[in-house]
């Protein structure tokens, strides 16, 4: 592989960091800055607010510049980003300047994503692509516990300084392998508003919705997993740490599973066959929770098949592209990123309302049928776009 993919995944390891480790710093946070740990909460969704903004629209409006530039802004705002965070006064500002580093977050994994596909052979796109998504899931597997432990050692600011001085060195790895004259195609050219338009393609439009489908249906259960695991389940928090550590593990072990699949396989074929694990996933989650041993292996295998649906479905958007909006692949991968946090959200909200109106107990029921929709969704796409009246178009 080309050293700037390692770079891209060291970034993106930075990027995943900043969005994540705040979840093991709330009540340091809280604390500090006098505020209410909900408050401080939402810390998470205003950073995935700005990705899931910055990946399709900025992306979009930028796509006519070269990646290197590109690359460089969105590191050099995370660097930027962590010294202010770290600098906070107060929770407002802190939530301001992550919902701001969020939108460079966004923009930086769609090009990372997209360049790296281009930087190897088509056959090895695949595996490029699932070597920069590790790097978030180092971040989540890894980087929080080492950055929540960093904090209660010293200060959560400490732990945002550190995180800048990775993204400096990220953006030097970036200036030194990234070359400085990139060939461009006329549509890379051709301006922010045909990227814009590159956006609301209905077959990229499609997969995206499949991406919020399958982040709704990890995600309706994964956000409530420690109630789960401690009210239905019956476990202590030990068990609760096993889990999560395991689903973090697991995740790195997806992504390079996805990676390989689409060299290897059919990526349509693939991403079935992995939406159908993801379902039948959920489904046993429901059916074994009085059972603590296989419980934690279902959430290892979620982390699995999660992640490697990610990398799957991302590539898939950006193959799309190549056919529908040459030039515009950028824009693809910006609509994959979007509609995983979108979906992320969702999977929250729909949790929630499913405890609220039903019972704890059904979460990941409720998940697995979204995952079995995105199993539709996919299968009636396949359909139109094979048909003889999509090929004429």
């Amino acid at each position: 592989m080309p050293a700037a993919i390692y770079v891209f995944s060291l970034c993106a390891f930075a990027f995943g960091l900043s969005e994540f480790v705040v979840a093991g710093l709330l009540i340091s946070i809280a604390n500090d800055l006098d505020a209410q740990i909900a408050i401080v909460g939402t810390a998470i969704a205003a950073y995935a607010l700005g990705a899931a903004i910055g990946a399709p629209l900025i992306t979009a409006l930028v796509s006519h510049w070269r990646d290197r530039q590109i690359l460089l802004l969105a590191t050099a705002l995370l660097g930027l980003g962590s010294l202010l965070m770290s600098a906070s006064p107060n929770v407002l500002v802190l939530l301001a300047i992550r919902f701001v580093v969020g939108l460079g977050h966004g923009v930086f994994m769609a090009v990372a994503s997209d360049a790296a596909t281009r930087l190897v052979d088509p056959c090895r796109s695949g595996r490029a692509l699932s070597v920069v998504w590790i790097g978030l899931t180092l971040a989540l597997a890894f980087g929080v516990p080492i950055g929540t432990y960093l904090g209660s050692l010293w200060s959560w600011r400490v732990v945002f300084l550190a995180i800048g001085v990775l993204s400096v060195v990220g953006m030097l790895g970036l200036a030194l392998c990234l070359p400085r004259h990139e060939a461009e195609g006329d549509a890379r050219r051709a301006g922010a508003w045909q990227g814009i338009r590159a956006i609301t393609h209905p077959q990229l439009l499609i997969t995206g919705g499949v991406g919020v489908l399958v982040s709704v249906a990890t995600f309706t259960f994964f956000t409530f997993v420690s109630p789960y695991l401690q009210q239905i389940t019956a476990v202590d928090v030990q068990w609760l740490s096993l889990g999560m550590l395991l689903f973090g593990v697991c995740s790195i072990a997806g992504n390079l599973l996805g990676g390989y699949l689409a060299d290897a396989l059919d990526v349509d074929r693939s991403i079935r066959w992995a939406l159908l694990a993801l379902a039948l996933n959920l489904f046993c989650l429901y059916g074994f929770a009085s059972m603590p041993a296989m419980m934690l292996l279902l959430i290892g295998m979620l982390g699995v098949c999660f992640f490697s649906i990610v990398t799957l479905l991302t590539l898939r958007l950006l193959k799309q592209a190549q056919r529908f909006i040459p030039g515009y692949s950028t824009v693809a991968a910006g609509l994959n990123i979007a509609s995983f946090n979108l979906g992320t959200a969702l999977g929250g909200a729909l949790g929630s309302l499913t405890i609220t109106y039903t019972t704890l107990a059904l979460v990941p029921l409720v998940g697995a049928l979204a995952a079995v929709l995105a199993v539709v969704v996919l299968h009636l796409q396949g359909r139109r776009i094979n048909s003889p009246e999509a090929s004429v178009s």
